[in-house]
C-alpha cells in the first residue's frame, strides 16, 4: 500500500515538473517560445564612434519597439563631437540599421557587424560652418534632425554595403568612395553620387565595387 502511495506522488510530481516546463520557457523569453519576444530572440546592434573612439552595443528587436533609454544612449554617442550638443534620434534609423544588419549576417554569418559612426547628429551651427567650407553638405542636412548616419562597416565593402541599404527602400543613400563610407537616412528614397542599376537588388547579390 505504501509502496503505491509512493508510485502516485512521484508520478504526480513528474507531472507537475512537465507541466511548468513552458511556463518557465515563457518567463525566460526563450528562442522558439511564446514569450515577451514571441518566435525571435532579441539581437543587438553595435557601433563605434571614429570621432570620439566610444562604442556602444544596445538591444534590438523587430518585434520590440526602441525604449527611450537606448535612443538616449545612442543619442549621445551619436552626438555632434565639434559642440558636444546631442538631439533624439528616430527609432526609424535604429530598425533601418537593424535590417541592414540582419541581411549583412545573410549574407555573411559569421561577419562581426561594428557600425563605425563617421557622422551621426550634427548641430545647425556645424553644418553651416561645413558648408561654407566648401564641404558639400545641404542646407537641411538630415544630420540635423536625428535620422541619418555616415556609416562603414569594417569586413564588408562599401560599396556592397551602398546597395543593402538601398534596396531596403527606407530613406537616402548616398556615397562617399573617396572616404570610404555610405550615408543612410529614413527621410525620402533618393539617391547620390552614384546611380543604381537594374541589377542592383536582383538576387540579393554582392557587390564589387
Amino acid at each position: 500500500m505504501q509502496m503505491k502511495l509512493k508510485q502516485s506522488l512521484l508520478m504526480a510530481v513528474a507531472m507537475l515538473l512537465l507541466s511548468a516546463q513552458p511556463i518557465v520557457a515563457r518567463a525566460a523569453g526563450l528562442q522558439g517560445s511564446p514569450g515577451l519576444l514571441g518566435q525571435q530572440s532579441a539581437s543587438s546592434l553595435s557601433f563605434y564612434n571614429t570621432h570620439t573612439h566610444e562604442s556602444l552595443t544596445i538591444p534590438h528587436s523587430r518585434v520590440v519597439p526602441v525604449s527611450s533609454r537606448v535612443l538616449s544612449d545612442l543619442s549621445r554617442t551619436m552626438r555632434d563631437h565639434r559642440s558636444g550638443k546631442a538631439h533624439p534620434v528616430s527609432p526609424q534609423l535604429v530598425n533601418l540599421l537593424g535590417e541592414i544588419q540582419t541581411e549583412i549576417l545573410r549574407r555573411y554569418p559569421n561577419q562581426k557587424v561594428v557600425f563605425h559612426i563617421i557622422s551621426g547628429f550634427r548641430a545647425p551651427e556645424t553644418n553651416a560652418a561645413m558648408r561654407s567650407k566648401g564641404g558639400g553638405q545641404a542646407k537641411n542636412s538630415r544630420h540635423m534632425h536625428g535620422d541619418a548616419m555616415d556609416i562603414r562597416v569594417p569586413g564588408v565593402k562599401t560599396g556592397e554595403l551602398r546597395d543593402i541599404a538601398y534596396c531596403l527602400k527606407k530613406g537616402g543613400v548616398g556615397m562617399y568612395k573617396g572616404s570610404d563610407f555610405v550615408h543612410v537616412d529614413v527621410w525620402k528614397q533618393r539617391t547620390w553620387n552614384w546611380k543604381p542599376t537594374a541589377s542592383t537588388c536582383s538576387g540579393g547579390g554582392k557587390a564589387t565595387s
